[in-house]
């Protein structure tokens, strides 16, 4: 049993583009889901996509490569079960100078911290990716 769902994700896909892996497969949850969309939306993943039923969904997400190189350099679980982060919108992190993005939960949903920027909203820092 996981402790930490999205933990897990991110592992996967660190652990899958350092393989060479075309894709990975794990169980289905709508906050893995909602995480790798974004993942998806920002081009460090291929494509994202369930399959099954419940409760025995899986979520598939295709790792996206150029020239060989993971696209994904690398993520970092910032809010973790034992120690949530919570931050304002005013105190939303830049990741590299704008080379990375980062994930926040938040009460209109989970959005890049771009997004809850621009709607004026903060929440729980999930993960930051460059």
């Amino acid at each position: 049993m996981v402790n930490d769902p999205i933990g897990d994700l991110l592992a996967q896909i660190k652990n899958g583009s350092l393989a060479g892996k075309q894709e990975i497969v794990l169980p289905f949850s709508t906050m893995k889901l909602a995480v790798a969309s974004i993942l998806a939306g920002e081009g460090y993943v291929a494509q994202v996509e369930k399959s099954g039923t419940d409760p025995k969904a899986m979520l598939h997400i295709g790792l996206r490569y150029e020239n060989g190189k993971s696209v994904v350099t690398d993520l970092k679980r910032k809010s973790k079960p034992g120690m949530r982060v919570y931050i304002g919108k005013d105190k939303i992190p830049t990741v590299l100078g704008g080379m990375g993005i980062s994930i926040l939960s938040t009460p209109q949903g989970v959005m890049t911290g771009k997004d809850a920027k621009k709607r004026g909203v903060g929440g729980e820092l999930l993960c930051e990716v460059w």
